[in-house]
């Protein structure tokens, strides 16, 4: 049984998909006016009362601003009932500035809204922390980590920046690197594997040989740790396909951990054995280069190099802004840490 197929540990966040209806967005315009449009038959005081009572989202994120701009490929959900916000005061901002916020988005937590899971979103959280401080600001999508892979994800503040983004994204990351946990030793020990990726009926992606069928799928790994039966890879890869990691390593033999999607490997950590570290990428809308890297997730560690001490937390400071420790310059890349500080190349940071 594959882990899709489990009822959920929580409940929280789901929705039942009778109580609501999705309408897709092809036109940019305001929330109002897309409901007057979509809903004719209905009174404009109805329609204005069914805002104003929470019970409209866009992207899984509750909406009640009647100018609320929608741009192409938002999806707007009617419940009939009310949908409440929750800010919550633990996120995993690592940097912010006016044009993105980048997190370290956590194992288990989905990057979007799904059919089912409207609530429990990685967008839904930064959507809720935006516009408590400002309703009128909302955050776009740029790009998505899986469901169970954790790490560096980045959301736009504006259109525009989303746009300038997601049309060239491919031509201005630099590096996408990744700590991976796989079953068996590796050989060779380094190596970059090229392979054409296909998708079946069933959304899962395998290797085929087809080349005309399939899109080139490039992933590079280097051997970092061996230890009892498992291998600690680092991985960068020069293309963005979907689950390419998870399949080209399984298909060498060495399955992901936790990982029962694609095989039935062992779960020694119970979760994926995949974060994503490190992204390197300029954005061509004003030329400012970011470098954002996150420390190895303590389960990796604990598995891998025995039990590791954990730091003691950073003590809290009043009116602190850490964002103006973390200032980029246009054309100048920096690391970013966790903490939103500047920092050298650490022991697990490093491109191997």
């Amino acid at each position: 049984m594959n882990k899709n197929d489990k009822k959920p540990s929580s409940t929280k966040g789901l929705v039942d998909p009778r109580n609501i209806t999705e309408y897709k967005v092809y036109v940019e315009e305001g929330l109002l006016d897309f409901l007057y449009f979509k809903l004719p038959k209905l009174p404009k005081k109805n329609v204005k009362t069914i805002l104003a009572k929470h019970c409209v989202a866009v992207n899984g994120v509750p909406v009640s601003q009647f100018d609320y701009p929608l741009v192409k490929e938002d999806v707007v959900t009617i419940s009939k009932t009310p949908l409440t916000k929750h800010t919550r005061k633990d996120l995993p901002i690592i940097y912010e500035d006016e044009d993105i916020i980048a997190i370290n988005k956590p194992s288990g937590l989905l990057s979007v809204a799904s059919d089912r899971e409207k609530g429990r979103t990685a967008y839904r959280l930064i959507s809720d922390y935006v516009s408590s401080k400002n309703k009128k600001d909302r955050i776009y999508v740029v790009h998505r980590l899986d469901e169970d892979t954790s790490g560096v994800l980045i959301f736009a503040k504006s259109n525009v920046v989303k746009e300038a983004l997601q049309n060239s994204w491919q031509e201005i990351v630099k590096d996408r690197g990744y700590y991976a946990i796989v079953e068996g030793q590796m050989e060779p020990k380094e190596a970059t594997l090229r392979d054409y990726l296909d998708q079946n009926d069933l959304h899962l992606v395998y290797v085929t040989k087809n080349k005309a069928k399939g899109k080139l799928a490039i992933t590079s790994y280097k051997e970092i740790a061996y230890k009892n039966g498992y291998s600690l890879l680092d991985v960068h890869i020069d293309s963005g396909r979907k689950n390419q990691i998870r399949v080209q390593l399984g298909n060498q033999g060495h399955f992901v951990i936790g990982d029962d999607k694609y095989g039935e490997p062992a779960d020694p950590i119970k979760r994926l054995g995949l974060h994503a570290y490190s992204l390197k990428f300029t954005n061509p809308h004003n030329g400012k280069a970011y470098h954002f890297v996150t420390e190895m997730p303590q389960e990796f560690k604990t598995l891998m190099f025995g039990s590791v001490k954990k730091e003691a937390p950073k003590p809290k400071q009043k009116e602190r802004d850490t964002r103006s420790e973390t200032k980029i310059k246009k054309g100048k890349a920096r690391k970013i840490d966790y903490y939103g500080e500047s920092r050298k190349k650490g022991k697990y940071g490093k491109r191997r």
